[in-house]
């Protein structure tokens, strides 16, 4: 028996529904030129479909000032394919390949989740429309051009910052919160600066991170995008040298996978000193690493204990002993064939008349350490080892009688309090008396409190002193000889140096001794 299949009529004028098109655009940088290319772009796409009596306008995604090359960095292109997949868009118009991805892998893995749900995109430059492929040889030849034409500009660009960061022209585009950018250069904000400084003095003073970041968002302070404060944006505030007014160049760098690593040594770092206005000492940056070490230390944490690497060993630590100014390492060319490296008083160079302190050469320095860690050696028994139980026995003792007779005052304080509020409550004191009595009480426990931190903060730094006792002691305990200056040796000893007069200097040790050495 022959089987029959009934066709229904096909009704005339039926109408066919419109395609809803969306169209995808990009530039890799927020600068000026580029965002008006950008309006440019919209204004253009929105033009072009709408002009189709054939298409529906969805709608034009744009990501303004993102790189190409990681699709996760793009939050527009992920809505727009988010909305592909939800059945709201059939067609995707872009200017290029490049444009939608420079990333091979990931302009594929794209289209393939498009085709899917049966999304195509059109490419307007290679006039190719995914939609009609075959297959993906094309595409993929065309997006493995765009992934090469992307790192051979990404290798251009960082030829280009190397070398403005080796002869100190490169200018800044994002300032690290505390500064704005004008023109290139760093200019203090004065009310992030306040901040700053303030994270910084209550850091010194024993708050841990996050105290001061809990504190901040209390009191509802701006951070610098709108975010919230936490122990982490601390830390990194505390750790960036930018703050004492030097720059360390090229802290990370990008692979050509085009992930981003920091950078132990695997490129050359290059460190700016006085590159501009300085928001804190070096001094009280260098104590704030050591407590941030400490409390790491304390809580076990194992992570990168090095500290950012400074171009010479003695960037920083330099002090002239007349004026107090740190002082600036120079080239000396005395004569054509003679070249040596020397330190100079920043105030110096700028008016002599406000300092008369010559430079010192950076070997006789070298030369002096050298000298200093060896009778070190050679009186470790005389000098160091007596020095460690004399710290532990006077200083430690001194300040838990301190704070012991503080926790003693502020406990009689508390309980004065509730003695008030008992009376006031039974009605046996008068309201003037009541609030005059209690903001007394309350100014003694903020009295009482700030001198336990500062106690606190001392005998911090008095562990501190004696960890760095213990490390001297179990070098000098090696009983070898320096021959020669050793840098890493000087940075794990020795806080600062100050040039007394340029036959004499002057090192403060982080153990807390300071020793005169002569220079030849």
């Amino acid at each position: 028996m022959n089987r029959v299949t009934k066709i229904e009529q096909t009704k005339v004028g039926t109408d066919k529904r419109k395609t809803r098109v969306a169209a995808y655009c990009r530039v890799s940088t927020s600068q000026d030129d580029q965002l008006i290319s950008l309006a440019a772009q919209r204004s253009h796409y929105e033009t072009y479909i709408r002009q189709n009596p054939d298409w529906e306008y969805v709608g034009v995604y744009c990501d303004e000032g993102l790189t190409g090359t990681r699709k996760e960095n793009r939050p527009e292109l992920l809505r727009l394919i988010q909305d592909a997949e939800h059945g709201l868009i059939d067609l995707i118009i872009t200017k290029s390949i490049s444009r939608f991805s420079r990333n091979t892998t990931d302009c594929l893995e794209l289209i393939r989740r498009l085709k899917d749900v049966h999304v195509a995109i059109f490419f307007e430059k290679e006039n190719i429309n995914t939609g009609s492929m075959e297959n993906e040889f094309v595409l993929s030849i065309m997006s493995s051009l765009a992934e090469n034409e992307s790192f051979s500009l990404a290798e251009n660009e960082k030829w280009s910052k190397r070398n403005k960061f080796r002869d100190g022209s490169y200018k800044f585009s994002a300032p690290p919160y505390g500064y704005d950018c004008v023109d290139g250069e760093l200019r203090v904000n004065p009310r992030e600066a306040s901040v700053v400084q303030r994270i910084f003095a209550e850091a010194l003073a024993g708050k841990g991170s996050s105290t001061i970041a809990k504190e901040l968002e209390e009191e509802h302070v701006p951070t610098q995008r709108q975010g919230k404060w936490s122990a982490t944006v601390v830390r990194n505030i505390l750790r960036n040298e930018k703050y004492t007014g030097d720059v360390l160049f090229q802290k990370t760098f990008t692979d050509a996978q085009f992930h981003q690593h920091p950078n132990r040594g695997e490129l050359d770092q290059y460190y700016v000193e006085e590159h501009h206005e300085a928001l804190v000492s070096h001094e009280d940056f260098e104590k704030v690493q050591a407590l941030i070490a400490l409390h790491a230390e304390e809580k076990s944490i194992e992570r990168e204990t090095q500290k950012y690497q400074k171009r010479y060993a003695f960037s920083g630590k330099i002090i002239c002993g007349e004026c107090g100014s740190t002082m600036r390492r120079v080239i000396r060319r005395p004569n054509a064939k003679d070249t040596y490296i020397a330190w100079t008083c920043k105030t110096h160079i700028k008016d002599r008349a406000h300092c008369s302190m010559k430079s010192v050469k950076d070997e006789a320095i070298q030369d002096a350490f050298v000298l200093m860690m060896n009778k070190l050696v050679f009186g470790r028994h005389q000098i160091l080892e007596p020095l460690l139980p004399a710290i532990q026995r006077v200083r430690q003792t001194d300040l838990l009688q301190k704070l012991d007779t503080l926790d003693d005052e502020m406990q009689a304080n508390a309980e004065q309090r509730r003695t008030l509020e008992m009376l006031f409550a039974r009605s046996l004191l008068d309201l003037p008396v009541y609030t005059q009595s209690k903001c007394d009480l309350l100014s003694e426990e903020q009295r009482l409190e700030e001198k336990k931190e500062r106690i606190t903060f001392l005998m911090k730094d008095h562990v501190m002193e004696l960890h760095a006792l213990k490390d001297l002691l179990r070098f000098t305990g090696k009983g070898q000889m320096l021959t020669e200056f050793q840098p890493e040796l000087f940075q794990a000893h020795v806080d600062h140096v100050t040039v007394l007069s340029r036959s004499e200097v002057e090192f403060y040790l982080h153990c807390g001794l300071r020793l005169k050495e002569r220079m030849e």
